[in-house]
């Protein structure tokens, strides 16, 4: 089945409320694409390269780290940075390849909703 507007091939229903619920997790593991970081600095590369649109809250963002490592999407390791020792994450392969899915799944939706908003796909 096509779209009427574009032609371009219908794919899978949303579920809204599961994709609102990943999204948080698509932001770690998008911070995490360019290279290894501690907590800390995934909430601040977040918030910039989003423009201030997205904001890791400290008790949102640990949870959700403890959540990708227990999935083995991210490895965490510890590092000594002076008298400070940090926890880093990393993107495994299947977290890499968990982010492109996540990736071309948001561009899905993003493209639907602009159809509804009578907007045209970017």
């Amino acid at each position: 089945m096509q779209t009427p507007d574009t032609g371009e091939a219908m794919n899978h229903p949303v579920d809204v409320l599961a994709f609102a619920r990943h999204m948080n997790e698509l932001l770690v593991l998008a911070a995490l694409a360019d290279g290894p970081r501690h907590g800390y600095q995934i909430a601040l590369d977040t918030e910039e390269r989003s423009g201030g649109l997205f904001v890791l809250q400290h008790g949102t963002l640990y949870p959700i780290l403890h959540r990708l490592e227990a999935a083995k999407l991210v490895r965490g390791s510890w590092q000594e940075e002076g008298a400070r020792r940090r926890r880093v994450y990393a993107l495994t392969a299947a977290g890499r390849r968990e982010l492109e899915g996540h990736a071309d799944r948001c561009d899905e939706v993003l493209r639907g909703l602009r159809r509804v908003a009578g907007r045209r796909p970017a």
